[in-house]
């Protein structure tokens, strides 16, 4: 079975999409896969309340896809132990007439979470380099005509990493992971989505016509991802077909970086210690 490490992208050296599996090994066993996502989660939840409690480091976990590759099954499922006092989720979809009238990451800045909270993007500011990119969306904008010369992707590229490494340096992580599904695997459950009555809703008339910039999509993802990927803001791409094998990817992932936090619960100053055991004794000696 491979292990995260094998789908990690820092940014060291050029990837191709093409070279990353869509599916796990076939040896990999699925009941000790979901075994050891379920030890996973349960230390997630003891790293969430550290980090909860301590205060001092915030997490940003960004989901990117293609259409159909699970980005919401898999949110809702490897989060689902977690206290959702210590969880925001923000789905980004087309940006309002508010948002335009902003920087491309205006709106992304506004839900960082505070320090000891993680945040959730399904979907991101790699929207405004991925479909704005794909259909050129940004030439719409009002804005200088500055700004819609030579190569505005590229800039914005080098936007994202200046503002992924000021959110580092104010204490935050961001892992980011691009859910790496094969079209043959999206169109069967294109297919499950129209055939089925309670998928019915999941399906949009958009999803197909943006099927047909599939090679467009996939060029702008490894682009996106080998202009952007960095040690302290790495990229994952997850094979994305076995929906099971990618939710445990995620908690080893977030395993990870959680052990690079190495939350703790907060050490009482020694007054404090001594208030705390006065007030045990007022506590005890109640009549």
């Amino acid at each position: 079975m491979s292990e995260v490490k094998d789908f990690i992208v820092i940014g060291d050296k050029k990837i191709r999409l093409k070279d990353f599996p869509t599916k796990p090994d076939e040896s990999t066993d699925k009941e000790k896969t979901l075994k050891k996502m379920n030890e996973n989660l349960t230390k997630m939840e003891d790293y969430q309340d550290k980090l909860y409690s301590e205060g001092d480091e915030g997490l940003v976990l960004i989901f990117q896809a293609m259409d159909a590759a699970g980005k919401d099954s898999t949110i809702k499922n490897v989060m689902r132990g977690l206290n959702p006092q210590g969880i925001d989720v923000h789905s980004f979809k087309a940006p309002s007439s508010e948002e335009l009238s902003h920087g491309f990451l205006w709106r992304a800045e506004k839900r960082f979470p505070p320090r000891g909270k993680i945040a959730i993007f399904n979907r991101s500011y790699y929207e405004d380099v991925l479909v704005s990119r794909v259909h050129k969306l940004y030439l719409n904008i009002r804005m200088p005509d500055r700004c819609k010369r030579g190569n505005v992707i590229s800039r914005r590229y080098q936007d994202i990493n200046n503002f992924e490494d000021y959110q580092y340096n104010n204490g935050y992580r961001i892992v980011k992971f691009f859910l790496n599904v094969s079209k043959d695997e999206q169109k069967r459950r294109f297919l499950e989505r129209i055939d089925l009555k309670i998928k019915n809703w999941k399906f949009s008339a958009s999803d197909v016509k943006e099927r047909g910039y599939w090679d467009e999509y996939m060029e702008a993802y490894e682009d996106a991802i080998n202009a952007t990927a960095s040690k302290n803001s790495p990229w994952y791409v997850l094979p994305a077909d076995k929906k099971w094998y990618t939710r445990y990817l995620v908690t080893e992932a977030v395993i990870d970086v959680f052990k690079k936090i190495k939350p703790k619960y907060p050490t009482l100053p020694d007054e404090e210690q001594e208030r705390l055991q006065k007030d045990k004794e007022i506590l005890l000696n109640e009549k």
